[in-house]
C-alpha cells in the first residue's frame, strides 16, 4: 500500500464475524516526499481455514487520513458489501492468469473480466476465482505513450518522488528531463549510444551509432526510479489520475497528432482503473517479471548484457526498473525471503532522498531469489526466467538459456514427489514450433535480437534439462504450465512418446491482458505451423522435443485455428485430481473462448 504520509494503517482481520487475534508487522520505505511504500503483514495465532471468507479493515490514526481512506474504500466495495474480503485458497480449482498489459494498446483491459467474476459472488452468483497470477509485463517501461509519460511526470511532482543524479548522460539528473527537448518522443537521443568501433558493436548494430537498448519503441523509455514508481501507481490505481491534466503543447509539434491518438486510449484505460483496483483488493494476486517490466530483450544474450551493464546510464535504468518491480510487485510474493534486501533498501530510501543508490542496485543484480512457490494443492512454482540465465559460451550473439543448470535442478527438486504441480513460466516452455524455427534461422545469421529469439528451446543446455525434467520417472503425473509473453493465446496437451505412463502436461498460454499480435501475420504463422509441425508431422523428428507428442487445442470460436489473437485473461478450471483441465480465454470484448481437448490426445 502506498500512502502520502509516514503513518501506516492498522489492520483488523475478521473470520466470519469474529476478530482474529494475531501479530501485525509494518515495513515502510519512503520513495518520495509524500510517498511511502508499506508492506503490511498480519500473521494469525491460528491458521485461517482454507476457503473461509476473511474480511479486513484498515484504520488510520489521523482523522484526515481516515476520512480520505473511507472515501477511497467506498469505491472499492462491491454492491451489498460492507468490508473488503478475500479467501485463502486451499485446493485450487479456478485460477486466473495473464500477461502483457500495455496501457496504450487499443483493446480494453481484460482485468475488467476478472473484476466481473468477483462481482458475481456478491449477487449470489458463482464463487470468485482462487488466485490471480500475472506472468510478466505488468508495465511497459520501454514502451510508454506520450500522455502516459506526461501523467508520470505530473505524478512525480504530485507526490515528490525522489529524483537522482545520472552518470555519463545527456542530462545530469532525472529532474533535468522535465522540459528538456528530448523528454517526449526523443528519449532514444538520451539513451546510451554504442559506437561501432568494436567488433561486438558492429555485430549488434552494423551502423555508426545505435542506442544500447533494443526496444523499437524506446522514444519514451523510462529512465529514473521515480518514473518507474509513478508508472506503477498509474497502472494500478485511479487515485493519481485525479491530479493529471494533459497538455499537447508540451509535446514537439511533429508528435502532437500521435499524442492525441494515444490520449483517447490512455483516458479510457484510466477510467477503468477503479474496477481493477477493486479486483486486486479482493483476490490473492502474485506476479513475476518479464522483459518489458525492465526493457525489451532483457538479458537475451551475453553480448546484450555486456553492452547494457557496461554503461553507467543503461545499467542504472535496468536497476531502477528492477527496484520498481521489487517495491511494487516482488516484495509481496515472499516477504520473509527479502529481509536482507529490505536492510539494504533502508539505507537507500531515506527522508533526504536516495542514498547509496548504486549499492542497492548492486544488491538487486546479485539477488537470486526472485522465484517462489505457493503451498496450495496443487502447489504452484513460479520461475525466474530472466536473471539466472544459462549464457552461451560459444558466442556473444547466441540466446542465453532462460534458466541455468543450477536453477533448473532446484526447480526439479521442488517438483519431486508431487502428484500435480502448476508451473508459471513467463515464456511458454512449448512454443509455436514454426516461429521457433524462424528464430533459430535468424540466430544462425547472428540476428537473434531482430526476432526476439527468446524461447526455452533456443539454448541447447536449457532445452535438454527442462525436457529431461518432464521425462524423469519422479516427475509429477500432472503438470500444468501457465505462461504469457507472446501476445496470443494457445493450449497444448503434451505426452511422452513410447512410454506407457506418460505424465499429463497441459500448457495454457494466455497473452496479452491488453495487447495482441499483428493479426495477418499471426494467421499466416498459425497456418504454416499446423502444416509443418502438427502432432503427426515427420518434421518433429528434427526438433528437440521429438520424444514428445504435442497436440493443439483449437479454440471453439475458430476450430481451424490453434492461436487466438485476442486480448484476454486466462481462466484455468481444474478438478481436485487434475484429471480434467479446462482452459478459457475471457476476452476483453466480453466473449468467452474455450480450448476443448482433442479426444485422441492420449494416443
Amino acid at each position: 500500500m502506498v500512502t502520502s504520509e509516514s503513518v501506516a494503517p492498522e489492520i483488523s482481520v475478521l473470520a466470519g464475524h469474529v476478530e482474529c487475534r494475531g501479530n501485525t508487522t509494518q515495513e515502510q520505505l519512503q520513495v518520495g516526499k509524500h510517498a511511502f511504500v508499506n508492506l503490511l503483514t498480519f500473521t494469525p495465532e491460528q491458521p485461517f481455514d482454507a476457503e473461509a471468507l476473511i474480511a479486513y479493515e484498515l484504520q488510520f490514526k489521523h482523522s484526515v487520513q481516515q476520512s480520505n481512506w473511507q472515501h477511497t474504500l467506498s469505491t472499492l466495495l462491491y454492491p451489498n458489501q460492507q468490508t473488503l474480503n478475500f479467501r485463502i485458497p486451499g485446493t485450487l480449482s479456478n485460477v486466473l492468469h495473464g500477461s502483457c498489459r500495455k496501457p496504450h494498446h487499443p483493446a480494453q483491459d481484460s482485468l475488467l473480466r476478472a473484476d466481473a467474476l468477483v462481482a458475481q459472488e456478491f449477487t449470489k452468483g458463482p464463487q470468485r476465482p482462487d488466485l490471480l497470477i500475472m506472468t510478466g509485463d505488468q508495465i511497459y517501461a520501454d514502451d510508454v505513450a506520450g500522455p502516459m509519460l506526461q501523467a508520470i511526470l505530473q505524478t512525480i511532482d504530485q507526490y515528490g518522488l525522489f529524483h537522482e543524479s545520472l552518470d555519463q548522460a545527456v542530462v545530469g539528473s532525472t529532474q533535468d528531463l522535465i522540459g528538456h527537448p528530448y523528454c517526449y518522443y526523443h528519449r532514444q537521443q538520451i539513451l546510451p549510444q554504442v559506437k561501432t568501433n568494436t567488433a561486438l558493436s558492429k555485430l549488434f548494430f552494423g551502423a555508426k551509432k545505435k542506442p544500447v537498448f533494443t526496444s523499437v519503441n524506446a522514444q519514451n523509455h523510462l529512465i529514473g526510479l521515480a518514473e518507474v514508481l509513478a508508472m506503477y501507481l498509474l497502472v494500478w490505481s485511479d487515485t493519481p489520475w485525479a491530479h493529471v491534466a494533459f497538455n499537447a503543447d508540451e509535446v514537439p509539434l511533429p508528435f502532437r497528432h500521435k499524442f492525441a491518438q494515444e490520449l483517447n486510449t490512455i483516458t479510457a484505460f484510466a477510467a477503468d482503473l477503479v474496477k481493477v483496483r477493486r479486483l486486486l483488493a479482493h483476490i490473492p494476486c502474485y506476479m513475476i517479471f518479464d522483459d518489458h517490466d525492465v526493457t525489451d530483450d532483457w538479458n537475451l544474450t551475453r553480448g546484450w548484457e555486456q553492452e547494457v551493464y557496461g554503461h553507467p546510464l543503461s545499467r542504472r535504468m535496468v536497476g531502477n526498473a528492477l527496484a520498481g518491480y521489487w517495491l511494487c510487485q516482488g516484495w509481496g510474493n515472499a516477504p520473509d525471503r527479502f529481509a536482507p534486501l529490505v536492510k539494504q533498501a533502508v539505507e537507500n530510501f531515506t527522508p533526504a532522498g536516495l542514498q547509496r543508490h548504486e549499492d542497492f542496485i548492486d544488491a538487486l543484480f546479485s539477488w537470486e531469489d526472485w522465484h517462489y512457490g505457493l503451498d496450495t494443492q496443487p502447489p504452484v512454482q513460479v520461475l525466474d526466467t530472466r536473471t539466472r540465465r544459462w549464457r552461451s559460451e560459444s558466442s556473444l550473439n547466441k540466446p542465453s538459456g532462460l534458466m541455468d543448470w543450477e536453477a533448473l535442478c532446484e526447480f526439479q527438486q521442488q517438483t519431486f514427489g508431487k502428484e500435480a504441480v502448476i508451473v508459471v513460466s513467463a515464456a511458454p516452455i512449448y512454443g509455436v514450433k514454426f516461429i521457433e524455427v524462424i528464430q533459430k534461422l535468424f540466430t544462425l545469421a547472428g540476428k537473434a535480437l531482430t526476432v526476439d529469439a527468446e524461447n526455452w528451446m533456443a539454448h541447447k543446455g536449457t532445452a535438454s534439462v527442462i525436457l529431461n525434467i518432464f521425462r524423469h520417472y519422479k516427475t509429477p503425473p500432472h503438470f500444468i504450465i501457465l505462461s504469457g509473453d507472446v501476445h496470443y493465446s494457445f493450449v497444448y496437451d503434451v505426452r511422452l512418446r513410447f512410454r506407457r505412463n506418460s505424465p499429463h502436461i497441459t500448457q495454457f498460454t494466455c497473452s496479452g491482458i491488453k495487447n495482441t499480435f499483428p493479426d495477418t501475420l499471426i494467421r499466416c504463422l498459425d497456418t504454416l505451423n499446423q502444416w509443418f509441425y502438427s502432432a503427426r508431422s515427420p518434421l518433429n523428428i528434427f526438433t528437440r522435443r521429438r520424444n514428445m507428442s504435442v497436440h493443439d487445442r483449437h479454440p471453439d470460436c475458430a476450430p481451424n485455428q490453434a492461436l487466438l489473437n485476442r486480448a484476454a485473461i486466462g481462466q484455468l478450471l481444474i478438478d481436485p485430481n487434475c484429471q480434467e483441465v479446462r482452459c478459457l480465454a475471457l476476452c476483453s470484448d466480453g466473449e468467452t473462448v474455450e480450448f476443448p481437448p482433442e479426444s485422441n490426445v492420449d494416443n
